[in-house]
């Protein structure tokens, strides 16, 4: 029988409801670095060199081209975005198996998805997105940046392929990085140090950490990233927010490079410029102001509130 947590925690202790053992989380963060180093990796290759093998291709060439992020192709952006939302059911079986908790607490105090307050954190991204645009006027630019040039790619049919990769699996991809980093790393870090501060900066370090080799102005804005999108999911209590703010992030950087750049230079960033860093932030510190006022008027649940059912009424406000 699953666990079941008691009324009042916040999302970050989700897992003290849970069974009790510092060294669970501590596994748990083992197990999910081990899971996307090794197994995971391993697991998703064998389906593509089936598929390369009956496409009559050299197995072996056809994996080293698959893995080869300097020279990207839409089945290696597909493989990629595959293995990241993979995230979502390691993310669940620790979940279950190390702290006794249904999966769904890792998506919400709720426990589940909220689908309207994800729905309404698409809109304020988008609104976001906005605010982006005008500071990003307002900055100095590079006239080199072929982003900026205003020149249009050619439509072939790479960029078809491309772009049906990136409407259908990116969602999944990004909402897999949110599942590991502001989901169970966020509850195991919760459970280890019991603060919000700890639960929101570590997995922001390690998220960043994570996309490998790149300057300090690129580490930076994923870091900040990581910390916003750790402050929204903490403050109301699911991943709907964080999940919004990263599909909506990635659609937009995967979108431009497809129209004005191409998919290596967004998939291995080597920018050295922090004037980056003021438009990124606008968006993001934009949206987290914006979904904490929202969520605020709308009395969406940032506690567990086991002793009634999910959504119920609380005074005049509904809880999302």
């Amino acid at each position: 029988m699953a666990v079941v947590p008691g009324p009042g925690l916040p999302y970050h202790l989700v897992q003290r409801g849970g069974w009790s053992g510092v060294w669970r989380p501590i596994l748990g963060v083992l197990a999910l670095i081990v899971s996307f180093v090794v197994v995971v990796p391993l697991l998703i290759q064998l389906p593509f060199a089936v598929g390369l093998a009956l496409a009559g291709r050299d197995v072996v060439d056809g994996l080293d081209d698959l893995l080869d992020f300097d020279n990207p192709t839409p089945l290696g952006l597909a493989y990629l975005n595959i293995s990241l939302a993979c995230a979502i059911p390691v993310a669940w079986l620790l979940t279950r198996v190390l702290h006794g908790l249904r999966p769904g607490w890792l998506a919400s105090v709720a426990p589940r998805i909220r689908w309207r307050w994800l729905l309404v954190c698409f809109g304020l991204a988008f609104v976001a997105l906005f605010a982006t645009l005008v500071v990003s006027a307002m900055v100095p630019s590079s006239p080199d940046d072929p982003q900026l040039s205003g020149q249009l790619n050619d439509f072939t049919s790479t960029t078809r392929d491309y772009l049906l990769v990136i409407l259908l699996l990116t969602p999944l991809q990004a909402a897999g990085e949110e599942y590991a980093f502001r989901g169970y790393l966020t509850q195991a870090f919760g459970n280890v140090f019991g603060r919000a501060w700890a639960a929101v900066l570590f997995p922001a370090l390690l998220f960043a950490l994570a996309h490998g080799s790149q300057s300090a102005p690129v580490f930076f804005d994923r870091f900040a990233f990581g910390v916003v999108a750790g402050l929204a999911v903490v403050l109301t209590g699911g991943l709907e927010a964080g999940i919004a703010m990263h599909v909506l992030n990635n659609w937009l950087a995967f979108g431009l490079a497809l129209a004005f750049s191409d998919m290596a230079s967004t998939l291995n960033p080597t920018g050295d410029s922090w004037w980056t860093i003021p438009v990124t932030l606008t968006q993001s510190l934009v949206y987290l102001g914006l979904v904490l006022l929202v969520a605020r008027r709308l009395g969406v649940r940032t506690a567990t509130d086991t002793a009634t059912e999910p959504g119920v009424l609380v005074g005049s406000r509904p809880r999302v």
